[in-house]
């Protein structure tokens, strides 16, 4: 399953205080998108969507391993929030950043949810046949190079962040200067 739109999309603007897009060629702190979505599986899949045409953006296009494991650590990130964080009423939030050397990409999703803490993944032979959820962590710890979680600053809940590096062979989400 491709996360490419069908066509090229225009430039778009989100608004509002939920959004914060930058355009900004360069590394640095100008690659950045965060923003919150609903704690649904809409959301969720809204999230993966955003950030594969954002990664593609930044010079990580679509179809490359570096963005195809980005966006596969988002969607498993997101849909734990969905599943595992969901607190009636309240969104996750989705971060993305580019490290200021453009070789690492970090995500990070926080949600509401204080009880609900994610766990270290049993290696996949221990984890066999034992629980139908709790692979995610499994994908995320192999596709990432760390991965970890912290308390959500500012509130209650937890942040989940992991970190993919993006090959120096390659272009490196600092690098794209093409406008679009």
């Amino acid at each position: 399953m491709s996360t490419e739109p069908a066509r090229p999309t225009g430039t778009s603007r989100l608004t509002g205080p939920s959004a914060s897009l930058s355009t900004e060629p360069g590394p640095g702190p100008g690659r950045t998108f965060e923003m919150r979505f609903t704690s649904t599986p809409r959301g969720a899949r809204l999230a993966r969507r955003l950030a594969a045409v954002r990664l593609d953006a930044w010079g990580i296009p679509y179809g490359t391993d570096p963005h195809e494991a980005i966006v596969l650590i988002v969607a498993e990130l997101t849909a734990s929030a969905v599943h595992h964080g969901h607190v009636p009423g309240r969104d996750f939030h989705l971060r993305l950043r580019c490290a200021s050397d453009g070789r690492a990409v970090r995500i990070e999703v926080s949600d509401t949810r204080t009880e609900r803490l994610p766990r270290r993944p049993a290696a996949p032979q221990e984890a066999a046949g034992a629980e139908e959820t709790g692979r995610g962590l499994i994908l995320v710890a192999h596709l990432a190079f760390a991965w970890g979680w912290h308390p959500r600053p500012g509130g209650p809940g937890k942040t989940v962040w992991a970190e993919c590096a993006v090959p120096a062979h390659g272009r490196s989400c600092s690098d794209h200067r093409t406008s679009r």
